[in-house]
């Protein structure tokens, strides 16, 4: 699906952004389920815009079902009146509710809240039901594609994708190392802090490590394959399981220019599906539909947030679209900061906004993420005043 928002009047534009810390699996959000993480969230979001909100969308993946989305706004304290919808494109959740509610606010106008959660360390157990020969079967994830198509486990994909691209373990772990550090620095010196809200009392991302190296990194076993069967990736130059929310108020051209401000104007988004069997590539062909849209290159672009799912299937992705990974993420990404599934597109929007909007730091900005069953969203936007 590709959505072309060129040329209208009423292109919806992003006005506060914000995220809870992420926390690790089992870490110090373990206590926290999903609707209770993404509350604080969207409770700072409906408060730092000054008109009522029409909907909430978030995006989950394994949280307990049950519309997550709304049990979340009752939790925050919006109204009954509003109402919330969950979407699940896997990793790509957050940034396809984003895109969702750009969609909702086309012709009908006013104030939506777009994002995802996820608490991993709370995500319930889940059963197959037993049969005549056999008693019920856990399982830890629904099939990302059928068998016959093939259905591989993340971690196998990039590993196999990072081989099939040519990208060394080298490379991995010094892109690695770099993400820690950069996410470091800028956590350290307060960068993430205006687009943080608390959630249980937690202020800071705990992820981030101090003082990891390419050559500590090198040390580390491959974790899907040995190294003479190609294996690469490692626990170190991939991402965690982590917990979090990040959300974004929308809002449509008329509001925004009453709201007056700066914003990020959604020029484009588009989705897009490719062999499930090397779903890290899914965000390449979204990302070039949409600059399409936009009328843009990646020259072009001056904040570039790719969810770091692996090094290998980000290094792999940037070579496929000419794209030097020195540009990509440069306050440190989710190898660094976590990977909290459903919440992780949002985060990467919210970072945008902090970089174009808080720190002013240039005009274009693209967002972009891969998902289990070979999908990609992206989005492109442009600062507004």
């Amino acid at each position: 699906m590709v959505v072309d928002v060129r040329g209208t009047s009423d292109r919806a534009v992003v006005v506060a952004a914000c995220r809870t810390p992420v926390g690790t699996a089992g870490g110090a959000l373990a206590s926290v389920p999903a609707a209770d993480l993404a509350a604080p969230v969207l409770a700072a979001l409906a408060e730092a815009v000054p008109e009522p909100v029409r909907e909430v969308v978030l995006g989950n993946c394994m949280g307990p079902g049950g519309d997550v989305a709304r049990v979340a706004s009752l939790t925050a304290g919006l109204p009954v009146e509003v109402p919330a919808l969950t979407v699940d494109r896997q990793c790509a959740s957050g940034l396809a509710a984003i895109d969702v509610a750009a969609g909702l606010l086309a012709g009908r106008g006013g104030v939506v809240l777009a994002g995802g959660v996820e608490s991993a360390s709370t995500a319930p157990w889940r059963f197959w039901p037993g049969t005549e020969d056999g008693p019920p079967q856990r399982y830890e994830r629904a099939p990302f594609a059928p068998d016959p198509v093939g259905d591989p486990d993340m971690g196998l994909a990039a590993d196999v994708l990072a081989e099939k691209a040519g990208v060394s373990r080298e490379r991995q772990d010094a892109y690695a190392a770099r993400s820690h550090a950069r996410a470091v620095a800028i956590r350290d010196a307060g960068g993430f802090d205006a687009e943080v809200v608390p959630a249980a009392g937690v202020r800071r991302d705990e992820r981030p490590r101090h003082g990891l190296t390419a050559q500590r990194l090198a040390r580390l076993r491959p974790a899907y394959r040995p190294a003479a069967d190609g294996g690469t990736v490692t626990a170190g130059n991939a991402c965690g399981i982590n917990d979090g929310a990040a959300a974004v108020a929308l809002v449509d051209a008329e509001t925004h220019r009453r709201l007056g401000g700066p914003g990020l104007r959604v020029l484009a988004t588009a989705t897009a599906g490719v062999d499930p069997n090397l779903p890290g590539l899914g965000l390449v062909p979204a990302t070039e539909q949409a600059l399409g849209l936009a009328g843009l290159t990646v020259g072009d672009l001056d904040v570039i947030e790719l969810n770091e799912a692996f090094a290998g299937q980000v290094l792999a992705c940037c070579d496929a679209l000419a794209l030097d990974p020195d540009r990509v993420c440069v306050e440190g990404g989710a190898l660094a900061l976590g990977h909290p599934w459903g919440a992780s597109g949002a985060v990467l929007a919210v970072r945008l906004f902090s970089q174009l909007v808080r720190a002013d730091a240039g005009r274009y900005g693209l967002a972009a993420i891969a998902a289990g069953g070979g999908q990609g969203v992206a989005m492109v936007v442009e600062r507004c005043r």
